[in-house]
């Protein structure tokens, strides 16, 4: 990126061995003489430099002035100031306007390249971040989640409703691969804390000690390894948005200091004795049920109520297959502008193949499956070789229920073609075991070759029913 920076010196010989100065430093530079000539460039002309390094006091009046009414369309750029006969009210105010530094003549030309490599560093990180938040609200809107479907237009219409709202805290439910991150990132891109940070976690990916300190920051000292002080997400997101993934898998002594943040909107750092208060809005996502959670006591009942300000759920992909339409082309346009392809056709075999499997995996699924396809095409035809989906027999039957009985009771059958998770065959397992043994649970963990405390955990987390209290 090539540095610019905007002069305005009414000391005509000053004026120019500034600017030489500068540009032999590798700058773009302009030079005005009053604030007319430098308000014209900035306003009329669309200037927009890296720096803008002005004198005080102009032919034609004060420069903070021009800094007030610049300040919302030179947002992106320092400002530093020369002054011969400054007043402190000149400086508590340049300060106050926002003005990165504030120096004397006669200039100091080793002073002032440091004070202006630092503000074009603090000017880039500016930019950056002003960057980030415009490509997210470009591409997080509503309008992003893609689908003709009934359930995306509803979702659509939802996340536009709760997107104007000023919700404090909201949970994302659904199965893996919905979208539920899209969802979070659409309703702080589309909000009212746009321009201010969103940060993320997931709680399944951090251990218990780890995601406290993440969460809440530590001071130096607070436990092996902490040689200093540390933000935490809290801080790092106030005045925006904090995103809890996976809020089912937090320690159940992390919730309740957890319910006490949202509750007082302040927290103590890891080994800090001071209240710190934030505003944050807080969306947490789950894929499981937390009211079974909750009835087997792994997630704390307050909390969920105080999170489920709102629930909103996320439709599976074999609910709305009929938006593959959509997502398909989108997908494929995608992996060919990454992997350099050209794939433009699906004949209808690939379509009926990618509408005939249940998507367990859900968009994140058919994400995979597009890619892997694209990367491996020869031409422009989708390759249907590189699906390696096998389609369920019924889009409408339950997980569990698509377990083939098995001809010998020695044995048990489940499918491998995707249609049944990880939790669903455990479950189904556990249950066969407990009918063959006439639910007696003892036996049962016998056979599984596990503790009667752990199966019993399984059975409550899966909401098995026993016949008897075995």
């Amino acid at each position: 990126m090539t540095k610019s920076l905007l002069i305005i010196e009414d000391e005509t010989l000053l004026g120019i061995e500034l600017k030489r100065h500068f540009q032999r430093e590798g700058w773009r530079v302009m030079l005005t003489e009053t604030l007319d000539s430098a308000r014209h460039e900035l306003f009329d002309n669309g200037l927009t430099p890296t720096v803008i390094l002005s004198d005080m006091n102009l032919p034609d009046g004060n420069a903070l002035d021009l800094l007030e009414e610049a300040s919302g369309q030179t947002s992106g750029s320092e400002w530093i100031f020369l002054t011969g006969y400054g007043t402190v009210a000149d400086s508590v105010r340049a300060l106050r306007l926002g003005a990165y530094d504030y120096l004397e003549k006669p200039v100091d030309f080793d002073r002032l390249d440091l004070v202006i490599s630092s503000a074009t560093r603090s000017a880039t990180a500016q930019r950056r971040l002003r960057d980030q938040f415009s490509a997210g609200r470009r591409r997080f809107t509503p309008d992003s989640f893609v689908g003709q479907s009934e359930a995306a237009s509803q979702l659509r219409t939802m996340l536009t409703k709760l997107a104007q709202a000023p919700f404090s805290t909201l949970i994302l439910t659904g199965e893996t691969g919905t979208g539920k991150g899209v969802a979070a990132r659409i309703l702080h891109h589309s909000g009212t804390r746009q321009d201010a940070p969103m940060v993320e976690v997931n709680c399944s990916a951090l251990p218990k000690d780890l995601l406290e300190s993440e969460l809440f920051g530590h001071e130096a000292g607070a436990f092996t390894g902490a040689k200093g002080r540390r933000r935490g997400l809290f801080e790092q997101a106030d005045g925006g948005t904090l995103f809890l993934d996976e809020i089912g898998e937090m320690p159940a002594d992390l919730q309740a200091k957890l319910l006490k943040v949202i509750e007082e909107q302040c927290f103590r750092r890891v080994g800090g004795d001071r209240e710190i208060s934030v505003d944050v809005q807080l969306i947490a996502a789950t894929n499981r049920n937390l009211q079974g959670c909750i009835e087997s006591g792994d997630f704390r009942e307050d909390l969920y109520h105080r999170l489920c300000v709102f629930e909103l759920q996320m439709p599976p992909l074999r609910e709305r297959v009929e938006d593959l339409d959509a997502l398909v082309p989108l997908l494929v346009d995608e992996f060919n502008a990454k992997a350099g392809k050209n794939v433009r056709h699906i004949s209808s075999s690939v379509w009926t193949r990618l509408k005939a499997h249940r998507w367990p995996g859900n968009v994140r699924e058919l994400r995979n499956v597009i890619e892997r396809c694209v990367l491996f095409a020869d031409d422009t035809e989708l390759p249907q070789q590189w699906l390696q989906l096998q389609p369920s027999t019924s889009d409408q039957a339950e997980p569990a229920a698509s377990a083939a009985p098995s001809a010998d009771p020695r044995y048990l059958q489940v499918p491998l073609d995707g249609s049944m998770g990880l939790d669903d065959m455990d479950s189904f397992i556990i249950s066969a075991v407990l009918e063959r043994n006439q639910h007696n649970v003892t036996a049962a963990a016998r056979l599984l070759h596990t503790t009667r405390d752990t199966l019993r955990y399984r059975i409550q987390k899966y909401g098995i029913i026993l016949s008897d209290e075995a």
